[in-house]
């Protein structure tokens, strides 16, 4: 497995939240395309922080990362969407924006030292 780090760790714990938010969503509410769109976004970004742990250069690495960080602003549209649509409750959708927020900052702050400006 990919070598474990802090940014690895809260990307996985954030995955398993969304796979449990779109169990949740399927089943209760029967709602399959927001929900998948979420899923396949929210998973991502540790797939591609995972890949970026593998990296053979500089330029891969900050490419996964890059891919990861546009990932956890797309999951911040479609948990909107989802709290918009009374689909999610406002507190868990606030709770789960502020969690990809952080993942969110950590990446630009990463990719502010390996890419942006070189």
């Amino acid at each position: 497995m990919s070598k474990e780090n802090p940014l690895f760790t809260k990307s996985y714990a954030f995955a398993l939240k969304i796979v449990r938010l779109y169990q949740r969503i399927s089943k209760e509410n029967r709602e399959y395309i927001l929900s998948k769109q979420l899923l396949r976004s929210g998973t991502s970004i540790g797939a591609n922080i995972a890949e970026a742990n593998g990296a053979i250069s500089t330029a891969d690495f900050s490419a996964k990362i890059s891919i990861s960080y546009k990932e956890s602003l797309e999951v911040k549209y479609w948990l909107l969407i989802l709290k918009d649509s009374n689909y999610l409750k406002t507190e868990e959708a606030d709770s789960l924006i502020s969690d990809a927020d952080e993942l969110s900052r950590i990446m630009f702050s990463i990719l502010k030292s390996t890419r942006i400006g070189k």
